[in-house]
């Protein structure tokens, strides 16, 4: 039997998703630890990047803090923070994580607001708006489309990488590859290749509907500009 055969018949077996330990128990795991890692990425990185577009100041450190947090393998967080007060389990994962999700919630953070209209910026402080009003009233509503943009990206990204939080005894679909690993090789590879599944269809369908709601959340003059922006890409690109 081919180890694809082995990761049909795994998939379609109902006992390897509702026994415990089971896929839905993993599954439930994985987007427990993917959420709360995005959220607190969210928590972080929105507020610096917001600020420090608001300002216009720190584009370098923006770049800096992207390059460092990218640097810096998401596995070596996963058996580093282990050690550290965090321990062993689901927070240390949640942290490595989150710090991994990073570099695109914080840049888009910050290019969001220095992409707002100049002239309504302008208009808002003419107006008499405060600082913190211009930000929240003007800034704000006008980086949405940016600040979804990265949520997506992150999201994406942590859901993918979520897989290696069973290193750390941190669940998620992980586990089902690790103990596929933990079987000789013609008894666990289509376990091991059903979890690969499982994870990769999971990015995929977090990727499709958080596309989706950038699409809504995008008003439809910006769509057209990104559309000519990625077609003079493509052009470039080709030569053409």
């Amino acid at each position: 039997m081919s180890i694809i055969e082995q990761a049909y018949r795994w998939l379609n077996d109902p006992l390897n998703w509702t026994n415990p330990g089971g896929v839905l128990d993993r599954l439930g795991e994985h987007m427990f630890l993917s959420v709360a890692a995005v959220v607190l990425g969210c928590l972080v990185a929105w507020p610096v990047g917001l600020w420090l577009g608001h300002t216009g100041r720190g584009g370098g450190l923006v770049v800096l803090v992207a390059n460092i947090t990218l640097a810096v393998p998401t596995l070596a967080l996963l058996t580093i923070l282990p050690l550290t007060f965090l321990g062993f389990g689901k927070p240390s994962v949640i942290v490595a994580l989150a710090v991994f999700a990073l570099p695109p919630l914080l840049a888009n953070a910050y290019t969001g607001v220095r992409q707002a209209d100049p002239e309504a910026r302008d208009a808002a402080r003419g107006m008499g708006l405060s600082g913190w009003q211009v930000l929240r009233r003007v800034e704000l509503p006008l980086a949405v489309p940016y600040l979804a943009a990265g949520f997506r990206t992150a999201a994406v990204q942590v859901v993918a990488t979520a897989a290696l939080a069973s290193f750390v005894n941190g669940g998620g679909l992980g586990q089902i590859i690790r103990a596929g690993f933990g079987l000789d090789i013609a008894a666990g590879g289509g376990q091991i290749l059903a979890g690969g599944l499982l994870v990769a269809g999971l990015a995929v369908l977090v990727e499709a509907v958080l596309a989706l709601v950038e699409r809504v959340v995008t008003p439809r003059p910006l769509r057209a500009a990104r559309r000519g922006a990625n077609r003079r890409a493509a052009d470039a690109v080709t030569g053409s």
